[in-house]
């Protein structure tokens, strides 16, 4: 059974079940806490709402945990990619209503900045027309989206996207509110080990300092570099004879001069120190937990994002700081190859198909069949026909793989083709592309500072094709992974296990549990996993197999 519900301003709840076709199925009822209203009514199925970011952050501070729900905001988003290609367009629920009566569109409430504690003046939501009543604006949008969903290329597959969004929603703000268990005094340590004494007044760290008086001595007697300063750098080589474009690692790894070493030292710990130093730890770190805000289908491509913190790029060092709790272990998981796996499930290529379901390592198994046993070549041909790199070894790889996967080639190069004629793709559930008139994401997803020259100086529309190529494969990863997690919380819930999920990013999991508990989290994420793949891709060969490590400390894991 399904019910809306919809806040009012004193703190209560408005709310009514809903028919199949997301009509109001009796009265509307009133209750004077919306927190209550969800508590007494745990025969309720899927709660429909207006956004789970705004609402299930104050019912788990209140107690109330939520099983499903269904998100007009998540599904608004979806659905408007899918039907005109417009990523980024109004989502609330306001936008909505108005979009559905052929109104002027407001804009989306600006997203509020990342700080430790919530503000006591945070954005509400987007306010509708004076006179419209709340929730019957939500039963008119959700009835609207039931209908579009319905005409959507894909009912079915649509369905389950809004679904798995929806779900998301839930983990992204159960995980913010149990936080990552973090060890703020072993952080110091670090930092302290590879940074040195802080000095007064926002100067740097003398390991930092001393690293910058050597890489000044490096360009000769009298010289200050500012090595922080990218124009200073370049400067100082062209000033030595060696012309630079940039001074990315990939450009000055080429070089031979004693400036180098040392300099690239610096732009580590320099990034250590900004991203996550004493300044980071002391605003995110509180209570042995750190709890960013998880922005699920943060990017075009479905993939999450996070806002503040840096959540889902910590670097490896600052991972000893995430320490289970005394008695309690982490269980870090890492899908292996995913994103291939799901190409040969979406490709549907009997001969890819068979490879990605014989064995936990795709890449060798691949080699054994096609590339003479160099695992090297095989994860060279594979990922080159996800990212479209067609230079070099990799392009002649590449004819290897057409020849003897020809399905799954023709997939990529399909989408590719699409992209550069102008045309949207998708992901194998419904998540639209952007338009051609947005520019494209790096298309390989490489970090601006190892990127190799030559992506983005082709043309527009190779360069959206590159994009396109791998947003099929990409987003439909993306996909799977928001029905493990959804399959995997669930599974956690029925158990009545005390383990919370913790982090999660495209292929990384980790659950923080009792030890007593590890083992079957373990087995609980590989069944979800292999639940994840039925669901999404129907019944192939294919597996979805997961690199598991039961740890006291994230470090280990790796």
């Amino acid at each position: 059974m399904r019910w809306a519900v919809a806040e009012t301003g004193d703190g209560g709840a408005r709310l009514c079940p809903l028919t199949p076709d997301g009509r109001a199925a009796g009265r509307v009822l009133e209750e004077p806490s919306f927190a209550e209203a969800i508590r007494s009514r745990p025969e309720v199925d899927r709660w429909v709402w207006r956004s789970t970011a705004e609402l299930y952050r104050r019912l788990l501070a209140a107690g109330v945990r939520v099983e499903r729900c269904y998100d007009i905001e998540a599904a608004e988003a979806l659905l408007i990619g899918h039907e005109q290609g417009q990523s980024g367009q109004p989502r609330s629920l306001a936008a909505a209503w108005a979009r559905l009566h052929r109104l002027p569109v407001p804009d989306d409430t600006p997203a509020r900045a990342a700080e430790t504690q919530p503000s006591l003046f945070e954005p509400g939501p987007v306010p509708l027309p004076p006179g419209t009543d709340e929730l019957t604006a939500l039963l008119e949008v959700y009835a609207g989206q039931l209908a579009r969903t319905a005409g959507a290329a894909h009912p079915e597959r649509m369905r389950l996207l809004i679904a798995a969004e929806s779900a998301g929603m839930l983990v992204a703000t159960e995980m913010t509110r149990a936080g990552m268990p973090w060890r703020a005094d072993v952080h110091r340590e670090v930092l302290n080990g590879l940074l040195g004494e802080r000095y007064p007044g926002g100067l740097e760290p003398r390991r930092m300092a001393e690293l910058a008086e050597e890489i000044s001595r490096a360009f000769g007697p009298g010289e200050r570099i500012r090595p922080d300063l990218p124009q200073d750098i370049i400067r100082a080589f062209t000033k030595a004879g060696i012309p630079l474009s940039s001074t990315r690692k990939w450009e000055l790894q080429q070089i031979d001069h004693p400036a180098v070493a040392p300099l690239l030292r610096y732009k580590s710990l320099y990034r250590l120190h900004t991203a996550h130093g004493w300044s980071w730890l002391q605003q995110w770190v509180h209570d042995g937990r750190f709890r960013p805000e998880y922005l699920p289908g943060g990017t075009v491509t479905g993939r999450w994002t996070a806002n503040g913190g840096g959540a889902l790029q910590i670097p490896k060092v600052i991972r000893q700081a995430v320490r289970a709790d005394p008695g309690w272990r982490l269980v870090v998981a890492d899908a292996d190859q995913m994103e291939p796996r799901v190409l040969a499930a979406v490709s549907r290529d009997p001969g890819l198909m068979e490879v990605a379901g014989s064995g936990a390592d795709l890449y060798a198994d691949l080699a054994a069949r096609a590339f003479r046993g160099d695992r090297a070549q095989a994860k060279l041909a594979l990922l080159g026909a996800v990212y479209g790199q067609t230079s070099g070894d990799a392009l002649k790889h590449m004819a290897d793989l057409r020849r003897r996967y020809p399905a799954a080639v023709a997939y990529v190069d399909d989408a590719a083709r699409a992209g550069e004629e102008g045309r949207l793709v998708r992901t194998w559930l419904g998540r639209t592309c952007p338009p051609a008139s947005m520019a494209p994401p790096d298309e390989a997803g490489l970090p601006q500072d190892e990127a190799p020259s030559g992506y983005g100086s082709t043309s527009a529309a190779r360069a959206r094709g590159r994009f396109t190529r791998n947003f099929v494969v990409q987003g439909s990863a993306a996909d799977w992974a928001l029905l493990m997690l959804a399959a995997l919380r669930h599974a956690l819930s029925r158990a009545a296990l005390r383990a919370e999920l913790v982090f999660f990013q495209h292929d990384e999991v980790i659950v923080h549990c009792p030890s007593d508990e590890a083992a079957t989290v373990a087995e609980a994420i590989t069944t979800a996993a292999a639940a994840a793949g039925r669901i999404a891709f129907g019944d192939t060969p294919v597996r979805f197999p997961f690199t598991t490590a039961v740890v006291g400390c994230y470090a280990e894991a790796k």
